[in-house]
C-alpha cells in the first residue's frame, strides 16, 4: 500500500503487532548478494515500527558488525543532510502564501479529506499551506502513528544511530534531491498530486489491515505477504487513474530500483563489503525491485 512506504526524509519534515522471537530459524526482509569473490548484503526497511521489532535477529546484527559500511537511501543522523531536506521540502511541499490547498482539490476530494480531519480532531484548514503530495504523504505519517508506530523505532535510524555510536563509514544511495524530486520534480502535473492525495484518501479504511499485514509480513520474512500489503489497495477507477498510478509507481520505486541495484552492482565490483538498508518495498515489491534486477545481471541472491 503505497501511503505506507515512503521515505523517513518527508515524514521528519511533514508531520513539524505481532512479537518477534529473535532465536527463530525463520528467514527475514534480508539478502546476501554475491559475485564470484564479494557480497553486499541488503536489509529491507519499514521506517515507522515500534519496540516489538526489538531485538533484530542476531543473523543480521552480526552481518552488520561484520561489514565494513553502512548503506542507506539518506544518511539521516547526518545534520546537514537533514537542513537540506527541510529547505527542500519546505521550497518544493508548500504554495506559495497566494495560494491554498482547498481551491486547488476537487471538491469531492476536499470534502473527503475534510471529513477525516473531523474524525481525527485536526482542524480544518491544516494542511491548506501543503501541496497536494505534500498534505496527502503528511496524512500516509499521521496514520500510521496513529496505529502506534513511529520513525525513532524505524529499522534504518535503528542502523544509522549503531554506524555512528560504532565509528562505521556510511554511504548514502541517492541524494536529497533525488528522493523529493520522487514526487515533487520539475515538470510534475498538478493532477499526478491530486491523484495521490485522492488515491491516499480512498484508501485509508484500507489502512490498519494494511499495516498490520505488513508489519507481520516483515517479522516473518515473508516477501509474499508483505507484496500483498503492498496490493491490498482500491484499484484505480479508469485508464486515466491507471495511468498516474504507473506514473507513480515509476517515479517512487521502479526508477530508484534501478538505480539502486546499480549502484549495488558497483560496490561488489569494488569489493566493498557493505550492510545496505533501503525501504522494503524497494525489496519486495513486484515490479523490478532490487532483488529482483541484481539476480537477472547474474548475482547469486540468497535470503537469509
Amino acid at each position: 500500500m503505497k501511503i505506507v512506504l515512503f521515505s523517513l526524509v518527508f515524514a521528519l519534515f511533514l508531520i513539524g503487532c505481532f512479537s518477534f522471537n529473535s532465536d527463530s530459524a525463520q528467514k527475514h526482509l534480508f539478502w546476501k548478494v554475491s559475485d564470484s569473490n564479494s557480497s553486499v548484503y541488503l536489509l529491507g526497511s519499514v521506517h515507522f515500527a515500534d519496540s516489538s521489532f526489538y531485538p533484530l535477529a542476531s543473523e543480521i546484527t552480526d552481518a552488520f558488525e561484520h561489514s565494513d559500511e553502512l548503506g542507506v537511501e539518506l544518511d539521516m543522523s547526518d545534520t546537514s543532510v537533514v537542513k537540506e531536506i527541510m529547505v527542500l521540502s519546505a521550497q518544493r511541499g508548500l504554495l506559495p502564501d497566494s495560494e491554498s490547498l482547498d481551491k486547488i482539490l476537487p471538491a469531492d476530494v476536499q470534502s473527503s479529506l475534510d471529513s477525516l480531519c473531523m474524525a481525527w480532531y485536526i482542524p480544518l484548514g491544516t494542511f491548506n499551506p501543503y501541496r497536494p503530495w505534500a498534505a496527502a504523504m503528511t496524512l500516509s505519517s499521521v496514520a500510521i502513528q496513529r496505529r502506534g508506530f513511529h520513525p525513532e523505532y524505524g529499522i534504518d535510524l535503528y542502523f544509522l544511530m549503531a554506524a555512528r555510536k560504532m565509528g562505521k563509514p556510511i554511504v548514502s544511495l541517492e541524494t536529497v534531491e533525488e528522493q523529493v524530486n520522487a514526487l515533487s520534480g520539475e515538470g510534475i502535473p498538478d493532477s499526478l498530486g491530486i491523484y495521490y492525495m485522492r488515491s491516499t484518501l480512498r484508501d485509508m479504511p484500507l489502512l490498519d489491515s494494511s499495516i498490520t499485514l505488513m508489519m507481520r509480513a516483515w517479522k516473518t520474512g515473508d516477501v509474499a505477504m508483505f507484496r500483498d500489503a503492498m496490493e491490498l489497495e482500491s484499484h484505480p477507477k479508469d485508464a486515466q487513474d491507471s495511468l498516474l498510478t504507473e506514473e507513480l509507481n515509476e517515479r517512487i520505486y521502479t526508477s530508484r530500483n534501478r538505480k539502486m541495484a546499480k549502484t549495488v552492482e558497483g560496490l561488489l565490483a569494488s569489493d566493498r563489503k557493505v550492510f545496505i538498508v533501503v525501504g522494503a518495498a524497494h525489496l519486495a515489491g513486484k515490479d523490478e525491485n532490487v532483488i529482483e534486477l541484481l539476480r537477472a545481471k547474474g548475482f547469486t541472491v540468497e535470503q537469509k
